[in-house]
């Protein structure tokens, strides 16, 4: 993991008219990590990867991306600059094939321009044939090989994912904020996932910050955690440091008191 810093954010917070949803959140995710945020329902999370895809815009703080201001961009430049996202909701073209998907994905590398592209020039033909090529080259490392001429509208839920991760990768991004990964997913499924979330880290080099409810595959993949609730920050550290956390342990099970009565009724 380098020890470069490739996003950070001071500050941040945002109100929602009378409700602040993010409270002052600062942290920085180093390049070639996997850095995971987690907390209850309505803790934040969310809302942190909304401000960070330029979904919102933050009422005071500041988000810094490879070293440039990221609120000086529009959210339409966001993929240009090296940033890509899943959603927790899938956000495909359901009557689409998997491979028209993940060429969508390429659109952010446009090389030729529209008169090129309306008569299909040798300079067009050649771009369409490195953006087919590295399309193949994610479907590859994500196993698609076998849904590739498929319409997404036909698939499993749990391919469906995968394929909007292909779609992500296609951009070539280095930055992927995953939110909810797992979501929906059963056991194999969520290894599957796992297995390529460092993939995605260890042979293609891309820096991953996710939003993950599931704890086995935060600790599986996640070099460091921030846990957040109520739109603050919790706790900062290692999965186990995290988790083991006092304030991290009230926020998901109550307090001590709670859960000593919760044990007595129990009994």
């Amino acid at each position: 993991m380098s020890s470069g810093v490739l996003l950070s954010a001071r500050d941040i917070s945002v109100r929602f008219g009378g409700v602040l949803a993010v409270n002052k959140v600062s942290f920085d995710v180093h390049r070639g990590e996997v850095f995971t945020l987690i907390g209850p329902n309505g803790a934040g999370k969310t809302t942190v990867f909304n401000l960070i895809s330029r979904i919102y815009t933050p009422t005071s703080g500041s988000i810094e991306y490879d070293g440039t201001p990221l609120l000086a961009h529009a959210p339409h430049e966001i993929a240009q600059l090296g940033i890509a996202r899943t959603f927790q909701n899938i956000e495909l073209f359901e009557h689409a094939t998997v491979l028209q998907n993940l060429l969508i994905g390429r659109h952010v590398h446009r090389e030729t321009g529209f008169w090129s592209q309306l008569f299909f020039t040798r300079a067009t033909r050649d771009a369409e044939v490195r953006a087919r090529h590295k399309a193949e080259e994610v479907i590859e490392l994500l196993e698609l090989q076998k849904h590739r001429d498929s319409l997404v509208a036909g698939l499993p839920y749990g391919v469906r994912k995968v394929v909007e991760l292909a779609r992500a990768l296609c951009t070539e991004p280095k930055l992927l904020l995953l939110d909810e990964p797992s979501s929906g997913l059963n056991v194999e499924e969520t290894d599957d996932m796992a297995f390529w979330i460092r993939d995605i880290r260890d042979e293609l080099g891309v820096t991953v910050l996710m939003v993950e409810h599931d704890m086995a595959l935060v600790s599986k993949v996640s070099d460091r955690v921030l846990a957040m609730n109520q739109g603050e920050v919790l706790a900062l550290g290692s999965p186990s440091e995290v988790q083991s956390h006092p304030g991290v342990v009230e926020a998901y099970l109550g307090s001590a008191g709670d859960v000593e009565s919760l044990r007595r009724k129990a009994a």
